[in-house]
């Protein structure tokens, strides 16, 4: 392991583990190296996340962060495979609309909503980027284990105070950053990683590579506050149940996923 090279102990939250080399933060290098992570194994990789459930053991039965979504309209960043639009629109939301980084995952979102019959305006962009949406339009916008992906958090979290009507709600959720700092060896819970590690960094993964930043909990707060949103919300619980995996073991000591409910002044 040269000096540029760190061990992750976790990628997104799942336990996902390697060495990663950390990496000057280019946006274009970014944004072209996940959009093909995720053009090709990235589901294979690292799996989807969806509604009902915002991560590990963390779910919108429990939590009851939406309420009521019919009539309201939507829009998710980071639409992955479409699963949660199709919870959404289930629950009678008037329009559904989603973005994401992957041409790829924008047709599987197209291909499964429409099997299950429905439809929802699709934009395939960085989510930093100007792409056309709407502004002062949506009464919420989502993002389950997505917003960790940007390359500017600031700017995406102003992009998406500007498309939510007054009063909106913004809800996201993203793997906790404790949790990958520590990992388990025989049973004692580890700290690997500097927390306030913020650095950028390539990790391969199934012969697919990826790039990321772990962010410290304060950086989205600070970011939130910024954009002008106010947090009404936030959950770091994990309901494990019965489970006993060591993925559990760990989730009861401490949280794996975080999410934040936060309303638009």
């Amino acid at each position: 392991m040269d000096k540029n090279s760190v061990y992750r102990t976790n990628i997104i939250g799942a336990g996902e583990a390697g060495v990663a080399i950390s990496v000057d933060m280019d946006m274009n290098v970014v944004h072209k190296t996940n959009s093909l992570f995720w053009d090709t194994k990235g589901n294979d990789v690292l799996g989807a996340t969806s509604l009902p459930f915002y991560g590990a053991y963390v779910s919108e039965e429990q939590c009851q962060l939406f309420g009521d979504v019919s009539g309201k309209k939507l829009l998710e960043i980071g639409c992955g495979s479409g699963q949660s639009l199709q919870y959404q629109g289930e629950r009678k939301a008037s329009e559904l609309w989603g973005m994401d980084l992957s041409e790829n995952q924008i047709e599987k979102t197209r291909q499964h909503l429409t099997a299950c019959g429905l439809s929802a305006k699709l934009i395939c962009s960085p989510m930093e980027e100007e792409c056309g949406l709407p502004v002062d339009y949506f009464d919420f916008v989502y993002s389950i284990y997505a917003i960790g992906w940007t390359t500017d958090l600031e700017g995406t979290f102003s992009r998406i105070a500007s498309y939510l009507k007054k009063d909106g709600v913004f809800i996201f959720s993203w793997s906790h950053p404790i949790h990958k700092c520590v990992v388990t060896e025989e049973d004692i819970l580890v700290f690997k990683k500097s927390y306030f590690d913020e650095s950028w960094y390539s990790v391969s993964l199934d012969e697919s590579t990826l790039t990321l930043s772990d962010r410290k909990l304060s950086t989205y707060v600070n970011a939130l506050a910024k954009a002008g949103f106010v947090i009404e919300q936030m959950i770091e619980q994990s309901d494990t149940g019965d489970s006993n995996s060591d993925f559990a073991k760990k989730a009861k000591m401490l949280p794996v996923t975080f999410v934040i409910k936060a309303r638009k002044l």
